[in-house]
């Protein structure tokens, strides 16, 4: 029974993936150009990123690409991870072998094994993921990172 759900389920969202763009996809890219303040002040639309994790940070020079994408998640009426860490995505949705437009990408950053990056999935050639992220040069932008620091792509469950 939980087999023939999963296959359902797969097929319905093989369905949405090539008819539409998800719904957090199309906000986020209403976001591009979105950037951090230099000095003292701060953007008050990071900030407001901010406020979709526990850690709901008051400056936007702290790392953000998390709390961009609970916001987008959270604005197209699924639950995110509230987190400000980047691999908490890892244990959120369910795992996919493979990308699709605005999937979740987590990838690692540095050696620190908290440490990561998370967006949304745009495109792909031979050496570079290219992502739709916040905090990717202090700004919500699309940016192409090395596929071996690819840690896995996510989708929501359906709520």
């Amino acid at each position: 029974m939980i087999e023939w759900l999963i296959l359902i389920w797969n097929k319905l969202i093989v369905w949405f993936k090539k008819n539409k763009e998800p719904e957090w996809y199309r906000l986020a890219k209403k976001e591009l150009g979105i950037m951090e303040v230099p000095g003292p002040l701060n953007d008050k639309r990071i900030l407001e990123y901010h406020t979709y994790t526990d850690l709901r940070a008051d400056k936007d020079s702290t790392p953000w690409c998390s709390a961009f994408v609970c916001f987008c998640i959270e604005q197209a009426g699924h639950v995110s991870t509230s987190s400000p860490l980047a691999r908490s995505w890892l244990q959120w949705g369910y795992p996919m072998k493979g990308p699709e437009v605005g999937c979740i990408v987590v990838f690692s950053r540095g050696t620190a094994l908290w440490s990561g990056h998370v967006a949304f999935f745009v495109r792909e050639d031979d050496k570079f993921i290219y992502v739709l992220g916040g905090n990717q040069g202090n700004a919500v932008s699309i940016r192409g990172y090395e596929k071996e620091r690819l840690l896995g792509y996510r989708w929501p469950i359906a709520q």
